[in-house]
């Protein structure tokens, strides 16, 4: 069991409150990314859950139980950090073995459970060796299956990714996510990349400046962002946004359109611009687009390859039913 629910949690330090009153619940399973940019809270927040920083108001509950004051060690919760935390001189073995070593469990349940974790993460031929002897993939494996054999009610993921390349961050991705869905266990999952939160959860808590503005999945954020800051921040490369005439025009103080709901003509459109950069990715091109005469610069999204490039005039059309409205409070208008 892992049902987790925040009832008006809130954290200040000193006279500065970073996390006003919240509520949030988290379903036994789910796997749950707190999103946002850097200081909006969610490494906190998670910290909250975690039994790292004490709360300055509410109720945190795991299935059912109030544990707002109940130490980390015995919330029944594993975390996996940003840096491995791995001891050097001790080998794979042993370091996945080290929290039951300290929780004294019997020498044959340390082994069946070392054994389970090694094979769901991979780690069976390296047990013996030391973390040095690793990559940075293995590394973060090793932490994660340190976790694994604590048998947490839930997973804590503080940013676990960020220390990795390009390459081995989507590798690691894909894995966790594999994981989840052999283990059924809850995760919650802290990143500032949007693209891992919509890859990965289940279900996607925004938040900004403490506060969350809106919970749902990766595509209810996606289609439906309650206001301006979430449909900024979901969706790669980010939305467009206009103001002035065009956006009157809908009876709206803002639009915004995504970058792959524009069509493309050479010949006629609803706005003209011309390319700057162009970003050729075989499977996308991207065009940033100037003097359109309502935004600074409009990016576009074309399948595969096409044929602009710097200096070249273009012609847009938005289509009309993908077309997201703001009021003069950034609230999106249905």
């Amino acid at each position: 069991m892992g049902r987790i629910t925040l009832d008006k949690v809130s954290k200040s330090f000193g006279d500065v409150e970073v996390i006003p009153p919240l509520d949030l619940t988290i379903e036994d399973g789910e796997f749950t990314v707190f999103v946002g940019p850097s200081g909006c809270g969610k490494s906190t927040l998670l910290r909250l859950i975690a039994g790292l920083e004490d709360s300055s108001g509410g109720h945190i509950r795991i299935d059912g139980n109030d544990a707002t004051h109940v130490p980390p060690a015995k919330r029944g919760l594993a975390m996996v950090f940003q840096s491995y935390a791995l001891y050097p001189h001790m080998s794979v073995r042993k370091n996945i073995a080290f929290p039951m070593k300290m929780a004294n469990v019997p020498e044959d349940e340390q082994n069946r459970r070392i054994e389970a974790a090694a094979i769901a993460l991979n780690l069976s031929d390296y047990l013996d060796r030391r973390p040095g002897q690793l990559s940075g993939g293995q590394r973060q494996r090793v932490a994660i299956g340190r976790a694994i054999v604590r048998e947490p009610a839930a997973f804590l993921f503080d940013e676990p990714l960020s220390n990795l390349d390009a390459a081995l961050r989507v590798g690691m991705r894909l894995e966790i996510s594999e994981l989840h869905e052999r283990l059924q266990t809850t995760m919650i999952y802290v990143t500032h990349d949007q693209v891992e939160a919509m890859t990965m959860a289940d279900k996607i808590v925004v938040l900004q400046a403490g506060v969350i503005e809106q919970v749902g999945s990766p595509l209810e954020l996606y289609r439906a962002p309650r206001n301006k800051f979430v449909a900024g921040f979901i969706g790669s490369p980010k939305m467009n946004f206009i103001e002035g005439d065009e956006a009157a025009k809908f009876n709206a103080h803002t639009i915004g359109i995504r970058p792959e709901h524009i069509d493309v003509s050479d010949t006629e459109g609803q706005w003209k611009g011309t390319v700057g950069v162009a970003e050729h990715l075989g499977s996308d091109t991207f065009f940033h687009v100037h003097g359109t005469g309502m935004a600074e610069t409009m990016t576009v999204r074309a399948p595969g390859e096409v044929n602009l490039r710097h200096g070249d005039v273009i012609h847009m059309t938005p289509r009309k039913d993908q077309i997201h409205k703001f009021d003069a409070q950034c609230l999106r208008i249905e």
